[in-house]
């Protein structure tokens, strides 16, 4: 697969943005992280994307390998992580969590989503490799 170019990666964050703050509005705050992954992939495979939900990512490091090292939330069409949460408030660890996700599946972009917020835009935090 050849890398995503910039464009195609700031369209999918717009997407993954608008679907997730539709689904917000929709059905507010306070249900499981797992409710909100469900119909966030539902919402953007109907918008033609490839994901995958729960996806082992598996980490190499110093020859051996993990196969699962960790499990990405949403991974949109092989190239963009997001990770989802349902809390009162973010924490620093979770945007760092999101990074060394990026950095390990050599991927650029990804989304931090939280929709535990009242209002989904304070929620919502980019963060690049």
């Amino acid at each position: 697969m050849r890398p995503p170019i910039p464009e195609e990666l700031e369209q999918i964050a717009k997407d993954v943005v608008d679907a997730a703050i539709k689904l917000h509005v929709a059905l507010g705050p306070g249900l499981l992280e797992s409710v909100y992954s469900v119909l966030l992939a539902k919402k953007l495979t109907e918008r033609g994307y490839r994901v995958e939900r729960e996806k082992d990512i598996p980490i190499i490091f110093e020859g051996v390998c993990f196969e699962a090292g960790f499990r990405a939330d949403l991974v949109i069409s092989e190239c963009f992580i997001v990770e989802l949460k349902s809390v009162e408030k973010l924490a620093p660890v979770h945007a760092k969590q999101l990074l060394t996700y990026l950095k390990l599946s050599n991927m650029r972009l990804g989304l931090l989503i939280n929709f535990g917020e009242e209002l989904l835009k304070n929620g919502i935090k980019r963060i690049a490799n």
